[in-house]
């Protein structure tokens, strides 16, 4: 199957020596998700908007159905949709207007923008304030319309940059919905997020990003399968017992605790032996769990595991 994006060795250092991405490389096949999770300021956001010809790179190149993103930028531009961070809609048109101008930025006639425009306000559920003002819009209602006006001329290729940030949960499944209708029609989908229940569910593939860096990439059950064990969930029931019981397991442990809330999570390498083994630590220093449970990786033990942070970390993507 080909590629419809390809990113090699993409560098970009913003002023005050920021270096927002470094080296970072891609390739999406056609009419697949492709997840790129990663905390904010990991560099999500520069590699979509060199891939959509907003930013150039310093060095490393891009290309989008074969066209190269700075020397063909216009060819790239006519057969992608972008839905970013923030909506992009005129506040003082209506939901309708802004959809229908979209069309007609793309060329379509009058009259097929129309109905185009019609169509998407009633599958985002916005059909009731199409003749209103978006600027008297929520935020969540916004933000669908912009979803909306990136599907309007059906792009083969679809970037969405954290597309479901301010959607409320049944707002969110509903994206989700079009997403998979998006692909099973052949459609290409590269989606930034922090959500890793929404990259579980939706990616084909997963890039792992962080600090400007690609520092893991597969499957999700591949990625699940390489941490290799089960983990014992450790409530303490409250935060000193948990820093207690953490700073003695990390010294006796194999791998590395994490600390979650009042929760020390431990990878077990040797099943139900380690358990006992975990407990009889514990019990020596008077340190109980409140409450245990074994479970199998998620995502979010991945992306602690190669970043020691979660996927909903603080930070800032670097702007120009």
């Amino acid at each position: 199957m080909a590629n419809a994006i390809e990113a090699t060795d993409l560098v970009k250092t913003f002023k005050g020596g920021v270096r927002a991405l470094e080296g970072v490389s891609l390739e999406v096949e056609e009419g697949t998700v492709f997840g790129l999770l990663g905390p904010n300021g990991a560099g999500k956001t520069t590699a979509v908007r060199i891939l959509t010809t907003i930013l150039q790179p310093d060095s490393g190149s891009g290309r989008v159905l074969g066209h190269d993103v700075v020397h063909e930028a216009a060819a790239v531009r006519a057969c992608i949709g972008l839905a970013g961070q923030y909506a992009a809609v005129d506040e003082n048109l209506t939901g309708r207007e802004n959809i229908r101008l979209v069309g007609q930025l793309t060329h379509l006639t009058r009259k097929v923008a129309t109905a185009r425009a019609d169509e998407l306000l009633e599958r985002f559920e916005l059909s009731d304030a199409a003749n209103r003002p978006v600027k008297t819009y929520s935020g969540g209602m916004r933000r669908r319309l912009d979803l909306a006006a990136a599907l309007v001329d059906r792009p083969p290729v679809l970037f969405l940059d954290e597309p479901t940030t301010g959607l409320d949960p049944y707002s969110r499944v509903a994206l989700w919905s079009v997403i998979g209708e998006l692909t099973s029609a052949g459609a290409t989908v590269l989606l930034t997020t922090q959500y890793l229940e929404e990259a579980d569910r939706l990616a084909d593939r997963l890039a792992v990003v962080d600090h400007g860096k690609v520092i893991a990439e597969g499957t999700s059950e591949e990625l699940k399968a390489s941490l290799g064990a089960t983990v014992l969930d450790l409530n303490m029931g409250d935060i000193d017992r948990a820093t207690q019981a953490l700073s003695l397991l990390a010294a006796r442990w194999p791998r590395e605790p994490v600390l979650s809330g009042v929760t020390v999570e431990l990878q077990l390498d040797g099943g139900a032996r380690m358990v006992t083994e975990a407990l009889g630590l514990l019990d020596e220093a008077d340190l109980i769990p409140t409450t245990l449970a074994m479970r199998e990786p998620s995502l979010d033990d991945v992306f602690l595991a190669l970043t020691g942070h979660g996927a909903e970390a603080n930070g800032t993507e670097a702007m120009n």
